[in-house]
């Protein structure tokens, strides 16, 4: 497949029915839909602890996608955030079940649905298929920005058509470094932090935007020199973990073994600092393992 070049112009549809390009409408669509609701939340609830926030529109948008999908690939199966119960143990089961489908669409139809319910721009759909358990499409795309960020494994990625490629930091010193606030509060949240507290005396400065999708590609297109969480699933690193790779960076878990979809403890970089991002996160004890 040759990479797909997006105009900066609505709607980014792409005429042929190949995955990326039902990838790429499927997160168009669904982003001009999401970003037509700011401000308009009818129905706003939480799920495993007050800190995750549900909406109308998170579960819209997931139907949206799902239909889409399914009109071009029927017998393709998704994983989407808002089909599986809260909670880590629910997200951790629901990838390990579905991990061994020939195909699969992994979805988060807004990832950074607190930034979206505040009206906070951070936001975005993230959508990634794999293949036997392998990621092998990744978009993300940023309605607020109108930025879409594509990633084919083998082929590299792309933002507006424009091949992306991550930072060149080589010490941890000069990094710009992404974190995030868990909303599980009571196990990943303090570890986190652990994590935080020691990279904010390393590094050249924090961010915590607040979507882990968003984190990433900006990893692979070199606007941050890394990112670390623990306690994130499936639908918020897929995607994500492909762009950075193709980008020329690397992903593990925070331990240092290679990034797959069962990963859930995090650190993405440039691939320069990697080495110095793990051992900082280890001295810490914020591995989460």
């Amino acid at each position: 497949m040759k990479p797909l070049e997006s105009k900066p112009s609505i709607p980014y549809v792409v005429g042929s029915k190949s995955p990326m390009a039902v990838a790429i409408n499927c997160a168009a669509k669904a982003g001009e839909w999401i970003k037509s609701r700011l401000g308009m939340v009818k129905d706003l609830n939480t799920k495993f602890s007050p800190q995750d926030l549900v909406t109308d529109v998170d579960k819209g948008a997931e139907a949206m996608i799902r239909k889409l999908i399914h009109t071009h690939f029927p017998d393709h199966e998704i994983l989407g955030e808002e089909g599986v119960a809260p909670g880590a143990e629910a997200s951790a089961a629901a990838v390990t079940e579905a991990k061994s489908a020939e195909y699969l669409w992994i979805i988060d139809p807004i990832d950074g649905t607190t930034n979206f319910v505040q009206g906070f721009p951070f936001f975005c759909v993230s959508i990634a298929l794999a293949y036997k358990g392998d990621v092998i499409i990744g978009v993300i795309y940023d309605p607020t920005r109108d930025e879409m960020f594509v990633a084919e494994k083998g082929k590299g990625a792309y933002m507006h058509g424009n091949p992306t490629r991550v930072s060149q930091e080589s010490a941890l010193a000069d990094s710009v470094i992404a974190v995030g606030f868990n909303p599980d509060r009571k196990v990943a949240a303090p570890i986190n932090l652990k994590g935080i507290t020691a990279l904010s005396e390393q590094t050249r400065s924090l961010r915590a935007g607040g979507s882990a999708a968003l984190h990433l590609a900006y990893v692979a297109a070199g606007r941050l020199s890394g990112y670390y969480e623990v306690n994130l699933s499936a639908w918020d690193s897929a995607a994500g973990a492909l762009m950075v790779a193709e980008s020329g960076g690397i992903v593990t878990d925070t331990t240092g073994h290679p990034y797959d979809i069962g990963v859930r403890n995090l650190i993405a970089s440039n691939g320069k600092i990697q080495d110095q991002l793990l051992a900082a996160i280890k001295a810490a004890g914020a591995t989460g393992c």
